[in-house]
């Protein structure tokens, strides 16, 4: 059984940093973010976490973990946003309070899809895997983004329809600040291996597949126990994303999941669009996703909007999705069953 948090109106955002904090020169982006927020009608109260950085981290692990479990625990705070990833979630995970976790949303990706993901493998709570604090300072948001609010508003037992998004961004252009922060220049195409039209349904899983895959063989990713003590064993779709590895080492990780047994009962894979993917050899990323399919005998999606190379769709980890690619476009279908 899945069990769904609900974003409430005027809910009270707390923001902590698990991975990375904002170093000094920074510090107006959060302060900027948070603003915009209130400005929406959320209350938003931010951890010491938050504003210091130091050796690739906020501060010790202990520390980090400490501060979400007071978030995690604290009644008067409906929903943990941290302001961006970073390198070093990973060490936090053993110091979480999983026992004692509350029924409240935390958002975020890259890094903190290390979290999100072993939150809902453990516990059966979803988790969502979208914006971050920083990206929700511009004017105003674009379609795919702002739907972060919607979806985390939906009820248990209702649906909540995205869309594909029109353009995405090709590369951070700080220099020339947006109204809504990134720069949507390229037109979106979801694209399939197969190059035909492709419906999958199944339990959504994922992540930033650089961090999630270290979960493997730890007790913070045991995918079996589950599908069998939470989704009575219904097939997954899983969306993955890279942020930096090459195509060998993309396929390196992907082999691995297969060999943990992470698809098996799996009825489709997404992958997100990437900076990475670098092609070895000319073993490109097209030619992974076709080993893939020659493996696993399954579905992929990919280019879809998820990762870092935004905007991303709001993806809830243990909601049960319907996910279409039809002539380049793209929606999800999310039904927030138990």
């Amino acid at each position: 059984m899945i069990t769904y948090p609900h974003l409430k109106n005027g809910a009270t955002i707390g923001v902590t940093a698990p991975s990375s904090g904002v170093p000094t020169e920074l510090h107006e982006l959060v302060k900027l973010a948070c603003s915009r927020l209130e400005q929406k009608g959320f209350q938003v109260t931010c951890g010491e976490t938050v504003w210091s950085q130091y050796k690739a981290k906020s501060a010790p692990s202990v520390t980090r973990a400490a501060e979400f479990n007071a978030l995690m625990a604290d009644s008067d705070t409906d929903i943990i946003i941290p302001p961006w990833g970073g390198e070093l979630l990973m060490e936090i995970l053993e110091h979480i309070d999983y026992e004692n976790i509350k029924n409240k949303w935390v958002l975020g990706y890259s890094d903190i899809s290390g979290l999100l993901l072993a939150i809902t493998l453990k516990t059966g709570i979803a988790t969502a895997h979208g914006t971050n604090l920083i990206d929700l300072r511009g004017e105003f948001s674009d379609e795919t983004t702002a739907m972060w609010e919607s979806v985390l508003s939906t009820e248990t037992g209702e649906s909540v329809l995205q869309h594909s998004s029109d353009q995405y961004q090709k590369e951070w252009n700080h220099a020339d600040p947006s109204p809504c922060v990134f720069h949507l220049t390229e037109k979106t195409q979801w694209k399939t291996v197969s190059n035909r039209n492709v419906k999958i349904q199944g339990r959504l899983l994922g992540g930033c597949i650089d961090i999630i895959r270290h979960l493997i063989g730890t007790p913070f990713g045991d995918v079996q126990r589950f599908r069998n003590q939470h989704i009575n064993g219904e097939p997954v779709i899983w969306y993955l994303e890279n942020c930096e590895m090459n195509t060998a080492d993309l396929r390196r990780s992907l082999v691995q999941m297969k060999l943990a047994g992470w698809f098996d009962h799996c009825s489709g894979l997404m992958f997100g669009r990437s900076p990475a993917n670098t092609p070895v050899n000319n073993y490109t990323v097209e030619d992974v996703y076709q080993d893939l399919v020659d493996e696993l005998d399954i579905p992929i999606i990919y280019d879809i909007d998820c990762g870092h190379v935004p905007p991303q769709i709001t993806f809830i980890n243990g909601a049960y999705a319907e996910a279409e690619a039809a002539e380049g476009k793209g929606t999800v279908l999310q039904y927030f069953r138990p």
